[in-house]
């Protein structure tokens, strides 16, 4: 058992009102890791400018705020299949179609990666929109220089954030019915993201087994080289 560095979340990364962003906060658990590639589980919503716990057991990493689990990770090795990507101009335009569908029934407005209340500057501002008839969403980032560091690297958790919220895109039930909940992210980091540089996010669906929802993300570079892949599953909210 080590006991690792507390970790603490900054209120500019929240996902609901009051709780951290599900995919921020899984990046973070995954530095403690230290690998390429991870998967953690939510288990409470994480709390902001606390300083949570992280205890490391071999591969696997517990965070708690005080007595209660946060969040469980584990490394591991995501043989994720990705999309041929489209092009930028497609990317954008998909992107600029997600932002009136984000901005028209987004359940979590201020959700630092596709909540459209946020700033450019501020939030990510992540909107992927519908791509094609095939079920894949797309959306245009050029990642903000606030969130990377001194070399122009976007942080690891920041690449974990923008990996987080378009895998909702093909499953949200745009006010049609609850809404969704992060339940567990796995990502793979493989290349560094620049700040500055424009980027295309994919995102489609996997599976749906009642409330239990999957769906897989893959960011390119601007000539559609894999940067980063993730496969994410989301819980739907009871209704009332």
């Amino acid at each position: 058992m080590t006991v690792a560095p507390n970790i603490r979340i900054p209120s500019r990364f929240n996902g609901p009102p009051g709780s951290a962003n599900g995919g921020y906060t899984c990046g973070l658990v995954a530095g403690v890791l230290a690998s390429e590639a991870a998967e953690v589980t939510l288990r409470s919503p994480p709390p902001l400018e606390r300083d949570l716990a992280a205890v490391r057991h071999g591969e696997d990493v517990i965070v708690r705020d005080g007595n209660k689990v946060i969040a469980e990770g584990h490394a591991v090795r995501l043989d994720l299949e990705t999309p041929e990507p489209p092009s930028l101009e497609r990317a954008v335009e998909a992107a600029r179609a997600g932002y009136v569908r984000w901005s028209a029934e987004h359940p979590f407005p201020r959700c630092v990666v596709c909540g459209p209340a946020r700033e450019p500057g501020d939030g990510l501002r992540i909107f992927p929109g519908r791509l094609s008839d095939d079920g894949l969403f797309a959306s245009s980032w050029t990642p903000h220089e606030s969130v990377a560091d001194d070399t122009g690297t976007v942080l690891p958790e920041c690449v974990w954030a923008a990996l987080d919220c378009p895998t909702s895109a093909p499953l949200a039930n745009y006010g049609e019915g609850p809404p969704m909940m992060l339940g567990r992210l796995a990502a793979s980091l493989e290349a560094p993201v620049l700040a500055g540089a424009p980027h295309v996010i994919v995102a489609w669906e996997i599976e749906r087994d009642g409330r239990k929802r999957t769906a897989g993300a893959a960011l390119y570079d601007s000539r559609g080289t894999v940067l980063a892949r993730s496969r994410a599953t989301w819980i739907e909210l009871r209704a009332g």
